[in-house]
């Protein structure tokens, strides 16, 4: 097996070797029907599908260093299958040990993994994890505006009268010491503030109190993530969680215009010290800040037409990618251009088949009509 972000060498290739057109040579054959994992697949290591040849049969196995933390990213347009190898690796994450898998779920699509132990949950943010600072923005609020900066205020009193108050990477499912949402919209109608201001703050804050990532308000997304990634990594530079986490973010783009994008920065940037691994997910590359594509050492693109895109990619990547990328990115779903730092090499791999329940297809009017199949 190959192993992406491993130094690729005779150790990581077992009996099969790669060469830089993505061809694979050797004995090693698998059908990448995903149903088991393979019988040499060596600890911390993900497999997430296998070469693919240019006469389109599939060659050695293709995987992905669990051992050590990593950031990455993966690309592609709206049903080449960005979201599906998404779930491949967090199945195989959910399946080693010593890693913390979190999926943040946009899209409501990743429900299915239940199947593999995973659990589907509607995150709880304690006011106090975000900055007094950031609520105004969170709000859509202009901090000198009067209901912005009352906001700001109230918040900040409130976490300041909160003697177990909440740090800022606390998000958890125990008894919450810091204050409520609630709590902060009766300190809202309490204060000293004309009655226009005390009621704009009021409306504003009830945003936040709807959690559940599948169709809410980016605001109310970007508070959980930056919460679980503020959370992830501080409580491993606390010594708090013993296993390596790993955030896989899907429809990315949307969290690095707000309140998230800090703590996703520093997840990119100084993520790896601790030991928490990032994956960030999108369908529009160039929506991504650079560093974003910069800091990852792990990369997979499946097909992208935007030219936009494509540059994004290129740039970031050029070293490797000489020549026409537009024509060495597959057209197939399922198909995707892999880009391992650890070797300066990219080679065209075939994601293997999920073995829990994909729940990101696109619906189909012929499903639903009376005479259509299931």
């Amino acid at each position: 097996m190959y192993v992406l972000g491993r130094g690729g060498t005779t150790d990581d290739l077992d009996r099969g070797t790669a060469s830089d057109d993505g061809t694979a040579h050797g004995d090693e054959t698998n059908c990448d029907d995903g149903n088991d994992r393979d019988a040499d697949q060596r600890p911390h290591t993900a497999r997430i599908g296998s070469f693919l040849a240019r006469d389109g049969s599939a060659g050695a196995a293709v995987g992905v260093d669990l051992d050590r933390p990593h950031a990455g990213v993966v690309f592609g347009k709206r049903g080449t299958g960005k979201s599906y190898t998404l779930g491949v690796l967090a199945e195989e994450l959910a399946a080693a040990e010593g890693v913390a898998p979190v999926v943040v779920d946009p899209m409501g699509v990743f429900g299915g993994l239940e199947v593999a132990g995973g659990r589907v949950v509607d995150p709880a943010v304690r006011p106090a994890s975000i900055p007094p600072s950031a609520w105004p923005p969170l709000l859509g609020l202009d901090p000198a505006s009067g209901p912005g900066s009352l906001v700001w205020r109230v918040v900040a009193d409130a976490v300041d009268d909160e003697p177990g108050a909440a740090r800022d990477s606390d998000i958890t499912t125990e008894p919450d010491p810091s204050p409520s949402i609630a709590a902060l919209r009766e300190a809202v109608a309490a204060a000293d503030a004309p009655r226009e201001t005390r009621r704009a703050a009021a409306n504003h804050l009830r945003a936040p109190a709807v959690i559940d990532l599948a169709g809410i308000p980016d605001a109310a997304a970007a508070a959980v993530v930056r919460a679980v990634a503020r959370g992830l990594y501080d409580a491993r530079i606390a010594g708090d969680l013993s296993r390596l986490p790993w955030l896989l973010v899907d429809e990315a783009h949307a969290f690095f215009d707000g309140v998230a994008e800090s703590a996703l920065r520093t997840l990119l940037t100084r993520g790896r010290a601790p030991g928490v691994s990032v994956v960030c997910a999108t369908q529009r590359p160039a929506a991504l800040p650079s560093v974003a594509v910069s800091q990852s050492d792990l990369l997979v693109s499946h097909r992208l037409t935007a030219a936009r895109d494509v540059d994004r990619l290129a740039a970031a990547e050029a070293t490797y990618l000489a020549g026409d990328l537009a024509s060495r990115l597959p057209d197939g779903v399922g198909e995707a251009l892999v880009v391992d730092d650890a070797t300066e090499t990219a080679h065209t791999v075939r994601i293997r088949e999920r073995r829990t329940p994909h729940e990101g297809e696109s619906p189909r009017a012929s499903r639903l009509s009376d005479g259509g199949p299931g």
